[in-house]
């Protein structure tokens, strides 16, 4: 696997994979009374974190997309 994300967008991944963890349960939003909504949440925020730990995303290899400088 050769890396595929750059640092600015590794970054924004840390955040958003954080933000979208942590707050179906430190918000009380109604968008996260469903069960539903509160899995879809955690697990786009755990693929967010595992993907900026590996600074490989699928989705980029998929369309030819490379934000970091090789």
């Amino acid at each position: 696997m050769t890396a595929n994300i750059g640092s600015i967008d590794r970054i924004i991944r840390i955040i958003l994979g954080i933000v979208l963890l942590v707050a179906p349960f430190l918000s009380s939003m109604a968008l996260f009374e469903s069960t539903t909504a509160t899995v879809v949440s955690v697990i786009v925020g755990i693929v967010m974190l595992a993907t900026s730990s590996m600074r490989f995303c699928p989705l980029y290899r998929i369309f030819g997309i490379r934000t970091c400088k090789l």
